[in-house]
């Protein structure tokens, strides 16, 4: 196992107009980062900023179920994103839509972008692909615009730590 972190190695890029394409290797199975993806307990250890106060992270992990996080940031207001699982390909893939509830629009579930998240392990690393369909450019260029990849990169950090801390406890169990 690598004993050097990945941290800030997440990458994004944009391959239509309507595409957010999310890249990042973590030094564990993929049975381990889909754990850690899709279990609320384990989210709310990597989700999200250290200073952030979990006030829900409900997974209801099948297909047809939600899944909702709802976070207090400093300053003091709530941030919110829900979903739904449509597609559930335990430890490999999922496809769930994405809401971030704070969007300054009538209806946020019409604006529901849709990821695709695909967990692909090659000697023990995954490789997690995350892609972020939106129906429109402007929407995709919303989300780009509003620091999400700071924020992912973060979260993405905090997910190789936990990722290792896992791996490792595997690796004492074995």
């Amino acid at each position: 196992m690598n004993t050097t972190t990945r941290h800030g190695s997440a990458t994004v890029t944009l391959p239509s107009d309507c595409e957010i394409l999310i890249t990042r290797r973590f030094d564990a199975p993929a049975s381990l980062v889909f754990k850690a993806y899709t279990t609320p307990e384990l989210v709310r250890r990597w989700w999200g900023f250290d200073t952030s106060e979990w006030l829900v992270c409900d997974i209801d992990l099948r297909e047809g179920g939600g899944w909702r996080y709802v976070t207090k940031e400093t300053g003091g207001y709530d941030v919110g994103f829900h979903g739904e699982y449509r597609t559930i390909e335990a430890p490999h893939r999922l496809v769930l839509t994405e809401v971030f509830e704070g969007l300054p629009v009538a209806d946020p579930d019409a604006a529901a972008a849709v990821d695709t998240v695909v967990f692909e392990e090659h000697d023990g690393v995954t490789t997690m692909t995350i892609t972020v369909l939106h129906l429109t450019q402007e929407h995709r260029d919303g989300h780009i615009a509003s620091g999400m990849e700071g924020g992912m990169q973060i979260s993405m950090d905090r997910l190789d730590t936990l990722a290792a801390e896992l791996a490792g406890e595997l690796d004492r169990t074995a």
